[in-house]
């Protein structure tokens, strides 16, 4: 089990190296995260909802993602309160307290999915959450060592030392655990290291002697990598606040509760497009492409939206010709009305759109979970994508959908060919849609870019990292492996940092 001293630390990236260099060396392996609390989420083989990062995890075991691998999935959607997904569905809202009460029956899944699990693969990497030392979320833990003491699992502990004070919290995480929580803690990674490991030797040895606790490897800092992010939407914002002359300008506006921000990873990416996040208080710069994305609750984002002044830098963007894009809630918003009678996301019954489609949305209780491959209305473009949203739509808009698909169509296309709605997340991670988007948009020879690709080649970029700076011959003793697994894969050697 890889759990991290902070929120960030690099559980999610150490995880899904292993998850991948396991992979390389043909073990049967598969992610695993007790409980998550994000907004980026995904769509499982088997028609569930888990955490964006264990996805992205399955993806470097070479799987499809399945409804066990998270089997508790808190989105939140007010600052006390969240939506709760236990393997894969819905059950209901709950506020902290009353999730607190449910942590038992929370841990029951927990321990069905994670048994499921280990029926079907030799090895389970575990991803905790936060950090084990928030000593009043201790009981009833099912996110880190009460898990891992469920099951007697080995636990490594990373740091983050970009952040600066590493060694603090290092010591101070292991001070503030019980002494049977410490003794599963069999070493400790140091992530995203700058400089000359030489020079942190002393440290080292100091931490190791204080804690009786093995340093397996220090990472150094990876700048450019691309890893999705769990929740944070630094981290997938690389390029805002560039706009050249020559590439596209893009604006988001970063909702408050904005949902699936992974969405635009493709576009950050891309060498032609300048992608800048809008948060509140910023004026909106002029720009090609505005795009309004997902939002847990869209009422309420609407309202910062308005707030804010989004509505008439849209209006002012449009006749001007500029191009707008809505994106599940985001397409939501671009209609003429928001009712949600039964109270699913907000205490509010209804609102007003932005009244730029001719349609209104009605949010309903059952959640639409899907997978789903079509084409483009914009010249037949193929597209990849899926469905997380509980709002159904219709109106004269969807007389002309945006997407096609076998059996059904999604979306709109307004008229004046200026406005573009879509429930599909993933909407720029096919090459053949990216290009004809940024087409649509306005750049005049978009270059072809496979994100799908260029995101499993970061990841392996990852894994060889992680290969040549851990100490893969204790994780491999901690995972039981047999030792022919503890030669190195045939993409590279290892070159083992031991501290």
């Amino acid at each position: 089990m890889i759990q991290g001293t902070t929120s960030s630390a690099g559980k999610s990236t150490v995880a899904t190296a292993l998850c991948r260099i396991l992979h390389r060396r043909q073990v049967r392996v598969a992610p695993f995260k007790p409980q998550n609390m994000a907004l980026n989420s995904a769509v499982t083989a088997d028609g569930g909802e888990i955490g964006r990062a264990q996805a992205v995890q399955a993806e470097a075991c070479g799987l499809l993602p399945l409804s066990d691998m998270n089997p508790v999935l808190l989105k939140p959607n007010t600052n006390i309160g969240a939506q709760v997904i236990i393997q894969g569905r819905v059950l209901r809202d709950m506020d902290a307290r009353t999730f607190h009460a449910y942590k038992p029956q929370a841990k029951e899944a927990v321990l069905q999915s994670y048994f499921r699990l280990s029926e079907r693969f030799d090895c389970i990497i575990v991803e905790g959450a936060g950090s084990p030392a928030e000593i009043n979320l201790r009981d009833g833990d099912i996110a880190n060592m009460g898990f891992a003491e469920a099951i007697g699992c080995p636990v490594i502990l990373v740091a983050d030392i970009d952040r600066g004070g590493v060694f603090a919290h290092l010591v101070g995480t292991m001070a503030l655990l019980s002494p049977a929580e410490a003794s599963l803690v069999k070493g400790f990674v140091i992530n995203r290291f700058r400089g000359d490991v030489s020079l942190l030797q002393p440290g080292l040895d100091w931490l190791e002697a204080h804690t009786g606790k093995s340093v397996l490897g220090v990472l150094p800092y990876m700048p450019g990598l691309h890893i999705e992010a769990e929740d944070s939407l630094s981290a997938s914002s690389p390029r805002q606040g560039r706009f050249d002359e020559d590439v596209l300008r893009v604006v988001v506006p970063a909702l408050p509760r904005m949902s699936n921000h992974t969405d635009f990873d493709a576009l950050a990416l891309h060498g032609q497009v300048d992608l800048r996040f809008v948060s509140a208080g910023e004026s909106v710069a002029p720009a090609d492409l505005i795009i309004l994305p997902g939002s847990k609750s869209v009422c309420l984002d609407l309202a910062w939206l308005r707030q804010q002044g989004f509505d008439r830098a849209i209006a002012r963007h449009l006749r001007y010709g500029g191009k707008v894009i809505g994106i599940c809630g985001g397409f939501q918003m671009l209609g003429q009305a928001i009712c949600d009678p039964l109270a699913l996301e907000s205490e509010q019954p209804s609102c007003q759109g932005l009244g730029l489609l001719d349609m209104a949305t009605r949010l309903e209780p059952d959640k639409r979970l899907c997978r789903v491959e079509g084409v483009l209305a914009l010249g037949g473009a193929a597209v990849k994508g899926y469905e997380i949203h509980m709002g159904v739509s219709s109106g004269a808009a969807l007389r002309y959908p945006a997407v096609l698909l076998p059996e059904r169509s999604d979306g709109a296309l307004s008229s004046d060919n200026q406005i573009l709605g879509t429930y599909l997340h993933g909407l720029f991670d096919h090459p053949q849609a990216l290009s004809a988007l940024l087409a649509w948009a306005g750049l005049a020879q978009p270059e072809p870019v496979d994100y799908l690709a260029l995101r499993d080649a970061h990841i392996d970029e990852l894994a060889d990292v992680v290969e040549r700076h851990l100490d893969f011959d204790l994780v491999s003793r901690l995972l039981h492996l047999s030792p022919d697994v503890l030669e190195p894969s045939s993409r590279q050697g290892r070159q083992v940092n031991r501290c």
